[in-house]
């Protein structure tokens, strides 16, 4: 038996009734909310008085003497002092008792009872806890998923509620027992007069160790019998001397097979959740403490000595992981350079825990507008973005590694052996491909909510050189306002450049990106209601309104996640106010709803640039994972010259693989002449991956001319064709892998390259079933305007149905000069 609780019901004399002067007037309303009865304090157990009648015993100027029998350890005292008259924390050190043991042979040993030492008034300001003595409330876990009492969303990121934050608290204090052999007689409590003192239960502790006093937080592996598999959240488990901060279950890990994987660098596919007889729980306990997991009991004094234990039924097996731990100064160095580079780091143990630097969660809070730091969770792995230089605490002994760098460094996969006080460890990434060096340079066109100094980090460890920051409006939320200036971010460095541009958006007529905008943003940034702006806005602006203020502004214009919501998006294009539009892959069929609506219009004639963006807006999304390559040649990189990349066409976007196309020595955005009747022209294509591609194509006004394959998967895809074309005409590239990255959905790794264009002489490239198509769309437009949409002005409403009109009154034209009727 560990404990031995005391029996204070024939001694205790004071009630809240009797709480008079002397007494501060706070402390009786304070104590009534205080427990009563049976309890147990930090696995300790008290026999506390009953909630009606006297329920502590008073030290005001008498000795009292507390009746013990036994031997003990450790004599836990739950006890609390008067607060003084001005409610401030009194004098530390100030000495308020002396409780003196007094044994059986007649030997006594006092020990003095110190305000802020030994004991702490009833309740104590912040950065006021005592030295000597814990509240009586716990230390205890929060759920950072929710559910979220009102205002307590950001308090429950912190994943911990402190024992005690200013509120009333019995203050536990286990006095030593210098002579734990001797049996005792009392406890006899002398109070010095300097203030009052009381008294709310006593405990006598007949283990060795320190009751309250805890090891380090350790992770210990629970194996149940395989009939009682469950769900980590289910498992119930309790310790008594100390806090369990977390319970948890880590996917099935193989490392020869994780550092063999075909896809490396971009997170794997998140197990189907179930219940599991191996479980993770993280303790922090006394050396004595018991661990229950359901009927199972588990001595954790064998487990911390030895490395492992069964439960005392035998069922249940528990080992102690990370017996022996040091602090670890890592650099990751560029292979080319030399230099440290920022990159994207996962340490793993041999049992598949994620290991955090420093300054990185340990679970990654991958939800909507909920983590704003550098981390990053894709699919089951957690990653920490570092700026080349960061310090760890990893455990000695074997631990797995994965270092990544964008779409152009190699991903590191890597065993390493920690030895016991190892302070330095160096890591190299190596370079295959550098675009750059010949004239690219990288773009995610969409990213929200982080902030500017994040989001130039991440994207120097992802390799991106420019990153759109979108400021937007979400119902009554506002997000990177404060970070506009109408100019490159203060943060931006010669290879990369943050931009705060805005996400202008609207339900149904569609979104539309304002990158690059220089001087005043272009506001509002939503209209016309949710869930894009607020209940009953008005509809006050039309797409094609700051599409056109964003061009005034020197801004380039982009289609967010193409090409929905879909609507006015239409008439934009079909008016020429759009630069580019995002192009994502969501299925190895790249002939998908997305990239159909882009090629509606490159076969009307429409020149739209393919731009790479993430939409990222929580940490499950990868800054750059979809990105846009736009060539500079041999022009400075600003974003001046960025903008004029896109707007003509000389782009390609990725989520891996690089991919190029030359036709007759023309590249993407190109315009090649062709006498009427077209033509036979020379195409070469060719893809090159750190991932495995497994298909190149050409595509020839929407349709796969050529392609070639290589089943097993390959790092490089190479054709070289010649495609007739009976008139005008667009030819692109694009490739794709079998294999998905995670982001926080799954995306396909493919690329594609915007088009190069063909005019025939006397030939206009026009599709009439796409222009019919469009003019549906145009009609929906002018039908939403006439019956749904909550009209700014009739001037207002006016002008956005003559956007439309506009758009009807060309593909009519042309509809026209192709003798069809319509």
């Amino acid at each position: 038996m560990k404990f031995s609780t005391v029996d204070l019901s024939a001694l205790v004399d004071l009630s809240l009734e009797g709480l008079a002067p002397p007494w501060h007037p706070g402390v009786a309303e304070n104590l009534a909310s205080m427990p009563a009865g049976p309890q147990s304090f930090w696995g300790i157990p008290f026999a506390l008085a009953p909630a009606e009648g006297p329920r502590w015993l008073a030290l005001s100027q008498r000795p009292v003497t507390v009746p013990l029998r036994g031997r003990a350890s450790y004599i836990v005292v739950a006890h609390f002092a008067n607060v003084p008259p001005d409610g401030g924390p009194g004098l530390p050190g100030e000495v308020l008792a002396s409780y003196v043991l007094a044994y059986a042979d007649g030997a006594e040993h006092a020990v003095p009872i110190r305000r802020r030492f030994e004991v702490s008034q009833l309740w104590c300001g912040w950065g006021q806890l005592p030295f000597a003595a814990r509240p009586h409330t716990k230390d205890a876990p929060l759920e950072w998923r929710g559910p979220h009492e009102r205002g307590l969303w950001g308090v429950n990121q912190t994943s911990v509620r402190a024992a005690n934050s200013g509120g009333p608290a019995y203050w536990l204090y286990a006095l030593p027992n210098p002579e734990p052999q001797r049996e005792l007689a009392a406890l006899r409590l002398e109070p010095t007069g300097a203030d009052l003192l009381a008294v709310a239960g006593i405990t006598l502790y007949h283990g060795r160790a320190h009751p309250l006093q805890h090891r380090r937080l350790q992770a210990l592996r629970v194996m149940l019998p395989p009939e009682e598999a469950v769900q980590p959240d289910n498992l119930r488990a309790e310790v008594d001397l100390g806090v369990i901060a977390r319970q948890y279950a880590v996917p099935a890990f193989d490392g020869e097979r994780w550092l063999a994987a075909e896809l490396q660098g971009w997170g794997e596919e998140p197990p189907a959740p179930g219940p599991t007889p191996d479980l993770r729980v993280e303790v922090s306990a006394s050396p004595e403490a018991t661990l229950t997991i359901g009927q199972h009991v588990v001595d954790l004094g064998p487990v911390y000595e030895t490395g492992a234990g069964t439960s005392r039924d035998g069922a249940v097996r528990v080992e102690l992981l990370d017996r022996e731990r040091t602090w670890v100064h890592v650099t990751v160095e560029d292979a080319t350079t030399g230099r440290p580079t920022p990159v994207r780091v996962h340490f793993r143990t041999p049992d598949g825990r994620y290991l955090p630097p420093y300054g990185h969660r340990r679970e990654v809070n991958f939800h909507w507008f909920q983590d704003y730091g550098a981390d990053l969770k894709l699919g089951s792995t957690d990653y920490a973005y570092v700026d080349g230089r960061f310090q760890i605490e990893l455990p000695a002994g074997e631990v797995y590694v994965e270092v990544a760098k964008g779409f152009e460094y190699r991903p590191l996969r890597q065993r390493l052996e920690i030895k016991p006080g190892q302070r330095e460890l160096r890591l190299s990434l190596e370079r295959p491909f550098d675009l750059r060096s010949k004239g690219w340079v990288t773009a995610d066109t969409h990213v929200h909510f982080i902030s500017p100094q994040t989001a130039w980090l991440e994207a120097q460890a992802e390799g991106v050189n420019l990153v759109n920051l979108l400021a937007s409006q979400w119902g009554d939320l506002f997000t990177n306002v404060g970070d506009l200036t109408g100019d490159r971010s203060g943060v931006s460095t010669s290879d990369t450049i943050v931009w705060v541009g805005t996400e202008n958006r609207q339900h149904i007529m569609g979104h539309m990106s304002l990158l690059g905008v220089r001087g005043q943003p272009i506001f509002p940034m939503t209209t016309g209601g949710p869930d894009e702006s607020y209940i009953g806005d008005p509809l006050e602006s039309s797409l094609a309104e700051w599409a056109d203020r964003c061009r005034a502004q020197e801004g380039v214009v982009v289609i967010p996640h193409f090409p929905n919501p879909y609507l006015e998006v239409a008439a934009d294009i079909i008016l020429g106010k759009v630069d580019g539009v995002e192009i994502r892959y969501f299925s190895p069929e790249l002939d998908n709803y997305n990239m159909r609506e882009w090629y509606r219009f490159l076969n009307l004639g429409y020149r739209v640039a393919a731009v790479g963006g993430t939409d990222k807006m929580q940490a499950g999304m990868p800054l750059g994972g979809v990105r846009t390559y736009a060539y500079l040649g041999d022009e400075e990189f600003t974003f001046a010259n960025w903008a004029r990349a896109v707007r003509a066409g000389r782009t390609f976007t990725t989520s891996g693989p690089l991919i190029g196309l030359s036709v007759e020595g023309h590249m993407p955005g190109d315009e090649i002449q062709l006498p009427a009747g077209g033509g036979t022209l020379e195409v070469e294509a060719w893809a090159e991956s750190l991932q495995p591609i497994h298909e190149l194509q050409i595509v020839a006004n929407g349709r796969v001319v050529e392609q070639a394959s290589a089943q097993e998967g390959s790092g490089r895809l190479h054709l070289r064709t010649k495609v007739r074309l009976p008139g005008s005409g667009w030819l692109a590239a694009r490739c794709v892998s079998k294999l998905v990255v995670w982001h926080i959905w799954p995306i396909q790794v493919a690329a594609h390259t915007s088009p190069v264009y063909v005019v025939a002489r006397g030939a206009e490239l026009f599709s009439p079933s796409d222009a019919t198509y469009m003019l549906t769309l145009l009609d929906g437009g002018l039908t939403y305007l006439d019956t749904l949409s909550i009209p700014a002005s009739a001037t207002k409403q006016e002008e956005i149905k003559a956007v439309f009109r506009r758009a009807q009154a060309e593909l009519h034209a042309r509809l026209h000069r192709h003798g069809i009727a319509h």
